[in-house]
């Protein structure tokens, strides 16, 4: 294709002149039949490579789906969920329901109980009676759906059947891709419901000449509720809403254009265009992401292992409560234990004193320890006294309230908590906590002794409770919340928990609650049980706090793991994840992407940057080095694809989260998309003989003429077999079947570390370490 200056000769073709006369528009409409006609007739090819593919897709995904019989990776987290769904057992996890409840139904159809709890890698499927095939199964069908849909993006946005095949072999081929979805795990459902949004807003996309119709509105709410899907399998979703956002906005700002091709729109036509996106792209996928969370609520109604990460008040809804059950209201000169809500571990004390200097110099009290100490102990004990003592006649029977100001007396010391502007051993802007003797406590030192009790969504003056109530305890003089964290002191403290003052008063760390009362006797009055009802709780209000928590608790999961991987490494599969292994047959799976399918698409991710540069700076010199309808073509639909690539890779890099290998597996589809796409374009395949979309004038006419609806202004879109004026496609053939050789091969070669049999040799391990993967068994 040769590069014209702007301004100069006409560059219209052939056979495409205006019409100017009844016989022009017969002989046209004629042209456009046949051409159409033929088309669809031809389009079998396409049917047939669809077939082909969608039946190697099952194969590779569902081959030996049953090895090995023992719990793989993280199926130790979704199969447990699976079993707390099926025996209603409430559990926390930071992933949306959608894709745990898919297994939990796996688990219904074929009559699985929730028994197996699939506690540790390795433990026995078959020992323990579990349907993990079925289970497995979801997945897999799932990813092997994603392959044809694959197919069916590039043969909707009008790619010729090399390209098609290219794109969606580049996934059925590919290591990862199979290996994720063959076992219990979400990344088959992420994957599927990003593919199908993709094809869905293309569909929409080709309707847009027929708005307000009704395969307009079913194309638009099939992309609405794919995205729901997305986001209600993993957060990462939205990468997916930025995607199809992104073509949306960019697709209203030129219906908002008064020169557009089409005619100007009014504005409250253009305001219907806005509310009908609106409600299929934002409000139908919100309503069903949150039926989700209400079927989440509804099936697990039991108490479980996810009760502490939740609120007192939530527990309440829960059946079987121990919380509930067990919670006594405390009065003071009760002897109490604090423990920490996050780490567990109890507010403690002993004689030792603080050193006088810390290794950085910095110069500490020297008063008595306060410390965080895992396991029960007399030290732990700590007696609730008023601020202000009661006359000697009532000292008994008055309950501690939220809000009441507090001292507390560490009884086997006999000395009294105090925060001061000190500070703690590790956090020089935090504040240490030591304790002072009576003599102190009632004299200068009295002030800094005083806490205050907060108990969480306390309302009034509630009473304070053993398990049930959730507080800080605020320093009065100084508002700091009592605090501690998991780094151990150093040798000097027994390598127990620092306990400091946290000036962020509200960080959801600086929770505690009361875990016993040992000064109540068993016989006491206080200690008897009394039947205790299931409370309501609004279903926004649940909604909320699980939503808080499970962000919270997304974002702290910054600590290491062996194999986390970094952004930059993902492209080019620099490192992968040992899934499992078995040391008497030599047996592992490894997760790998396919090395010369991912090195493949990157590079093509390159050149198509290269290329958008490259003519975006020709332009700025006055040469056109594309013709307006093949550029329109490749920064539309090719740019598209790249969008997706990026909107689903770059937030990574913002992210200070653990990452895995797995997380590029939604942007590696797409950087198959633009592999296809973009192989189609360098081979210069582009239509040559009819424009893609036919002009507005002659499609009325030609609607008109038939009499098969349709009124002027509607415009169709040229499949490729008919855009290709009947060019040779031999080069293009020709270089698909070079890539899918290459892909094909490294698919194979890796294929005993995929499917995790048969065991390698050290050699063959050796062979197999293309960039030193830390792979098992190469000795």
């Amino acid at each position: 294709m040769s590069a014209r200056q702007k301004g100069g000769q006409s560059t219209k073709k052939p056979g495409t002149s205006s019409p100017t006369s009844a016989d022009t528009v017969s002989d046209e409409v004629q042209t456009l039949q046949h051409s159409a006609k033929s088309a669809i007739s031809s389009e079998w090819d396409y049917k047939l490579a669809l077939f082909i593919i969608t039946t190697m897709a099952f194969i590779t995904r569902f081959w030996g789906i049953n090895h090995p019989n023992e719990v793989v990776f993280d199926e130790v987290h979704f199969g447990k969920f699976a079993s707390y769904y099926l025996q209603r057992t409430y559990f926390f996890d930071v992933h949306p329901p959608f894709g745990k409840l898919l297994f939990a139904l796996m688990g219904w159809f074929v009559g699985y109980d929730g028994h197996f709890h699939f506690d540790n890698i390795g433990d026995s499927y078959i020992k323990n009676n579990v349907p993990y095939v079925a289970f497995r199964a979801m997945p897999a069908l799932l990813g092997a759906l994603t392959v044809p849909t694959v197919f069916l993006i590039m043969w909707e946005s009008g790619y010729t059947l090399p390209a098609a095949i290219v794109a969606s072999g580049l996934v059925l081929f590919d290591n990862a891709h199979i290996g994720q979805t063959r076992l219990i795990l979400l990344d088959a459902t992420l994957v599927f419901a990003m593919s199908v949004s993709v094809l869905s807003y293309v569909r929409f996309y080709k309707m847009r000449h027929d708005p307000f119709g009704r395969k307009w509105w079913k194309w638009l709410l099939l992309t609405g509720v794919a995205l729901s899907c997305v986001i209600s399998t993993k957060y990462v979703g939205v990468f997916t809403f930025l995607t199809i956002g992104s073509a949306v906005a960019l697709d209203l700002w030129g219906l908002l254009d008064i020169n557009r091709k089409g005619g100007a729109l009014s504005l409250p036509l253009f305001g219907k265009h806005f509310a009908a996106r609106l409600t299929g792209l934002i409000v139908v996928p919100f309503m069903f992401y949150l039926f989700w969370f209400q079927v989440h609520f509804a099936v697990l109604n039991r108490s479980g292992p996810g009760n502490d990460f939740m609120s007192p008040e939530f527990q309440e809804t829960l059946s079987d409560n121990i919380m509930t059950a067990n919670s006594i209201g405390i009065d003071y000169f009760d002897s109490i234990t604090l423990r920490h809500k996050e780490t567990k571990t109890y507010l403690h004390s002993h004689p030792d004193k603080y050193p006088l200097r810390y290794e950085d110099g910095r110069v500490s009290s020297q008063g008595q320890q306060v410390t965080g100490y895992p396991f029960n102990d007399t030290n732990n004990h700590w007696q609730v006294l008023p601020a202000k003592p009661f006359p000697e006649e009532e000292l008994s029977g008055h309950r501690v309230k939220s809000g009441d100001l507090i001292k507390l007396r560490h009884i086997v010391t006999d000395s009294y908590l105090l925060s001061h502007d000190v500070a703690s051993p590790y956090y020089p802007t935090n504040q240490e906590f030591t304790t002072v003797s009576l003599e102190q406590a009632d004299g200068d030192r009295y002030n800094d002794t005083l806490f205050e009790l907060r108990i969480e969504g306390a309302k009034g003056k509630s009473d304070f409770k053993s398990l049930s109530s959730h507080l800080k305890l605020i320093h009065n003089p100084t508002k700091v919340a009592m605090w501690t964290h998991t780094k151990p002191l150093p040798e000097w403290a027994y390598k127990q928990a620092e306990i400091n003052g946290n000036k962020n008063v509200q960080q959801t760390s600086n929770i505690w609650y009361v875990d016993e009362i040992p000064s109540l006797s068993a016989d006491s009055e206080r200690s008897k049980k009394e039947p205790r009802k299931i409370k309501h709780m609004p279903f926004l209000k649940k909604y909320f706090e699980l939503q808080r928590a499970i962000f919270y608790h997304n974002n702290a999961l910054t600590s290491s793991h062996p194999y986390s991987s970094q952004p930059i490494q993902w492209p080019f599969v620099l490192r992968g994840i040992s899934f499992w292994t078995q040391n008497d047959t030599r047996q592992q799976i490894y997760f790998l992407g396919n090395p010369v399918g991912w090195w493949i698409a990157s590079s093509v991710l390159a050149v198509f940057a290269g290329i958008v540069g490259a003519d975006q700076l020709s332009q700025r010199r006055g040469v056109d080095s594309l013709d307006e309808r093949t550029r329109s073509r490749f920064y539309n639909s090719t740019g598209f694809f790249f969008l997706a690539w990026a909107a689903h890779y770059l937030p990574f890099y913002l992210m200070g989260r653990q990452l895995f290998l797995h997380h590029y597996l939604p942007a590696h589809l797409a950087s198959a998309l633009v592999t296809g796409a973009l192989l189609e374009f360098i081979f210069n395949l582009d239509p040559v003989a009819l424009e893609e979309n036919v002009d507005a004038n002659l499609a009325g006419k030609v609607a008109n003429s038939t009499k098969k609806g349709g009124g002027p202004g509607t415009k169709r879109v040229v499949p490729a077999k008919e855009r290709m004026g009947g060019n040779s496609m031999l080069a293009l053939w020709g270089a698909a079947g070079v890539v899918m050789t290459l892909v094909i091969g490294g698919w194979y070669f890796f294929l005993p570390l995929t499917y995790g049999k048969p065991g390698l040799s050290a050699a063959e391990v050796g062979r197999r370490k293309w960039l030193g993967y830390d792979l098992h068994f190469a000795k």
